[in-house]
């Protein structure tokens, strides 16, 4: 059982993830689920519950609300495989080519606004912080630092706003 969940922090809440959790809100609220995920910066719980049916609900619980977090039980395997195919990724349906001119594309608009940017396989990386994956749009990006991902999703996103405005000098 866990009390101040707010102030654990992302290492020990992964402890928590795929787990079936009772979560206690205020004085009398408690939610029950498999924690998904936890969102890093308002510590906020994904709770998926699967019904009978085969169907999942999902509920989220504000991090500043939740006074109290208890395991109630490991994740089978099925269960595993199921919270993982909850949200697949999302697929790109784009050619090699046009994959490779995104990358470039990007790749370009960052290092002319001074991002350092190196190429790791199909992904961009920038100063060992951040990962832009395919199709190299400002919802691919991914770090654990919150304020370069904002800057650099912005970034991309006028960057792609440039584009179709047919404004790139």
């Amino acid at each position: 059982m866990q009390c101040g969940w707010p102030l654990l922090g992302p290492l020990q809440w992964l402890s928590y993830v795929s787990k079936q959790v009772k979560v206690t809100v205020g004085r009398d609220g408690e939610f029950r689920g498999w924690l998904l995920t936890v969102d890093p910066v308002s510590a906020s719980l994904v709770l998926v519950t699967f019904r009978e049916e085969g169907r999942a609900s999902v509920q989220v619980v504000m991090g500043h609300a939740v006074g109290e977090v208890e395991v109630l039980q490991e994740a089978d395997e099925e269960t595993a495989v199921r919270l993982g195919a909850s949200f697949p990724p999302q697929r790109c349906d784009l050619d090699p080519e046009e994959l490779r001119r995104r990358r470039r594309r990007v790749q370009s608009w960052l290092e002319k606004n001074w991002v350092p940017v190196c190429e790791d396989g199909e992904d961009l990386r920038v100063a060992g912080v951040l990962t832009v994956t395919p199709p190299y749009g400002p919802e691919n990006c991914f770090s654990s630092n919150q304020i370069i991902l904002d800057r650099i999703q912005t970034l991309i996103q006028s960057s792609h706003q440039e584009l179709q405005s047919g404004c790139e000098t």
